[in-house]
């Protein structure tokens, strides 16, 4: 595409009827005069983008937009989430309800480009197979982990935050935005002179990256865990402004040794009024674990879905899940975030953490 752009769509107060149906019916109606205003590039902040923006706010997901000419006839535009992995499901379920139309194509994630013929320049920076190297560091303890150093030829420490997005959105085009996302545990950035492995070239990544996943898949496929006969443990703390934080952690599936086959955490955060120290009332108790209880009767363990937990302390309630995949729990918190948004303040989370270190805090001796 020889034209790109991107804008983040933010959410607004819209009525929630407002479905994908609604915005492809709207967007067909219009796609004449989009069209045209990408393939001249002119005015295309006020024909298009200024005009796109507002309807997709109205859906009330998180979206981020590229546009540009795919070839002389054809105009692509592309979803994406910009990073975030709770906002991928709500990305494809948009492209997969689009319709075909003449002159359009519609991409849900940047797709994956033959790095024979990209590269990418930020400032005075560049980006390309020929300034860019990585190694792979392996941990004993953790054999899954994939954990990636890239090496950037002109590494700066002053220009570290520009080198850094550089870097990622080299990976979001070269591998595809969601490869980019879920196949890397863990991703560093440095120069030359503080690499401690054989450089190998940026091209071999992602063939490295598909042998990784691979392997990954093949160990832990299928794999399931009943926690009805677990065992939970109350933990009770007193923190540095005298309130009290309660948990009730599920300690029997924290010593599982196949975590890496649920590598996604869950985290649903529903704010209240505290009322004892930072505890909330008796009815504030009970709704929020009515919404526990909503959750669990939505996401069963035998479907790869497990509740770890909950944290409860200074106006906040955490819910914990460890989960097979990120798109059914996305989908899940947000009707429930939804259903409840003229109660309580709730917000969630979606990252990957494959032992789940997130809960070492919880573990006992």
């Amino acid at each position: 595409m020889n034209f790109l752009r991107n804008m983040f769509s933010k959410k607004e107060n819209t009525p929630d009827s407002y479905t994908y149906s609604d915005f492809w019916k709207w967007f067909a109606n219009n796609e004449k005069n989009f069209f045209s205003s990408v393939k001249s590039r002119e005015n295309i902040e006020t024909e298009f983008f200024d005009k796109l923006a507002p309807e997709l706010n109205k859906l009330g997901y998180r979206y981020y937009f590229l546009t540009g000419m795919k070839d002389e006839h054809t105009a692509e535009l592309i979803f994406t989430p910009d990073g975030s992995i709770k906002d991928i499901v709500f990305v494809e379920e948009l492209v997969e309800a689009a319709p075909l139309l003449d002159n359009w194509k519609f991409v849900a994630l940047k797709p994956d480009s033959n790095i024979e013929q990209m590269g990418i320049r930020m400032g005075d920076y560049e980006f390309s197979k020929e300034n860019l190297f990585f190694y792979p560091i392996e941990h004993a303890q953790y054999p899954d982990e994939v954990e990636i150093v890239i090496v950037h030829e002109q590494y700066n420490e002053k220009d570290k935050q520009q080198i850094i997005s550089g870097v990622y959105i080299f990976l979001d085009n070269y591998l595809g935005e969601l490869n980019s996302l879920t196949t890397i545990d863990h991703l560093t950035v440095v120069g030359r002179d503080k690499a401690e492995k054989e450089l190998i070239s940026i091209a071999k990544l992602k063939d490295y990256l598909i042998w990784r996943e691979k392997e990954f898949v093949e160990g832990y496929q299928g794999i399931r865990h009943n926690t009805e006969n677990d065992s939970y443990s109350m933990f009770e703390a007193k923190l540095a402004n005298g309130n009290v934080l309660l948990a009730t952690i599920n300690t029997d599936i924290l010593k599982w040794d196949k975590k890496a086959s649920h590598p996604w955490i869950a985290t649903m955060i529903i704010k209240y009024k505290p009322a004892n120290n930072g505890l909330p009332s008796s009815a504030d108790y009970e709704f929020l674990n009515d919404i526990e209880v909503e959750i669990i009767g939505l996401l069963h363990d035998k479907d790869g879905y497990i509740n770890v937990g909950r944290q409860t302390a200074d106006g906040e309630k955490e819910i914990y899940f460890a989960c097979k995949d990120f798109r059914k729990p996305s989908k899940v918190f947000y009707q429930i975030q939804q259903k409840h948004k003229h109660k309580h303040e709730i917000t969630f989370d979606m990252y990957k953490d494959k032992y789940w270190q997130s809960f070492n805090r919880f573990m006992q001796n």
